[in-house]
């Protein structure tokens, strides 16, 4: 099942790039594990998945060591300051910053521990209350404060878009953030860069990657639905 499940996102992931004019190799296709048994990671690392995404620290740190060493992690879920210490130089990429003090927390222990380390500002596009991310009109100014910052890189912007019906709804959250990439990397920040935009998740991919996505995070599109179970690690 996973990997007809695979071959079907990277396909759709393909299609949308073709109607675009991209190369479907410009978009990573993160594959979302949170909550699910380590057989299913598995099966997904067979099927030729290697990049990995989770929400919360305890379970990557439970799961890093049980997978093969070219697994990429991603850390795509809040992440709390006091958690920072745990993830440093175990995760590709921290999708998550949404904070000054998160991003001095990370510097902080990348500077301890000798590592840089890459992060995305996560930005509240479509200003839900329920979701973290800062503003639209915060994010250039927070990037310039994070690239003063030793040991951490910013290579680009995530979002959380609003959970809709129909994906079409999602493609204005989706245009402006590209948008606000175009107008940050105009400013030619030093150790910042827009080359990583993570937005689209199981329903409204497709559309992400239309206008611009080089990250797509699907979890119930590969693995089914979410079991929120104690023990996801154990068979």
């Amino acid at each position: 099942m996973i990997r007809d499940n695979l071959e079907q996102v990277r396909q759709k992931i393909k299609d949308a790039c073709d109607r675009s004019g991209r190369d479907a190799g410009e978009v990573t296709l993160i594959s979302v594990s949170k909550t699910k048994p380590l057989s299913m990671l598995e099966e997904a690392y067979e099927a030729g998945a290697r990049d990995f995404g989770e929400n919360k620290v305890q379970e990557l740190l439970e799961k890093i060591p049980r997978l093969p060493e070219d697994v990429r992690w991603h850390m795509i879920g809040h992440l709390q300051r006091n958690k920072v210490k745990y993830i440093v130089g175990k995760v590709s990429l921290i999708h998550s910053v949404d904070s000054l003090r998160l991003a001095e927390e990370i510097s902080r222990e990348a500077v301890k521990q000798d590592t840089s380390v890459d992060i995305l500002l996560e930005v509240n596009v479509a200003q839900e209350e329920s979701k973290f991310g800062i503003a639209l009109e915060e994010t250039a100014d927070l990037a310039l404060s994070v690239s003063k910052l030793p040991g951490i890189h910013v290579c680009g912007l995530m979002t959380i878009a609003p959970y809709v019906e129909n994906a079409e709804d999602n493609r204005q959250y989706f245009r402006k953030l590209k948008q606000l990439s175009v107008d940050i990397e105009q400013k030619n920040i030093d150790n910042v860069s827009m080359n990583v935009l993570s937005m689209g998740m199981t329903g409204d991919y497709s559309v992400a990657v239309e206008e611009g996505a080089t990250c797509v995070r699907v979890g119930t599109g590969i693995f089914g639905e979410r079991d929120y179970v104690k023990g996801v690690v154990s068979e």
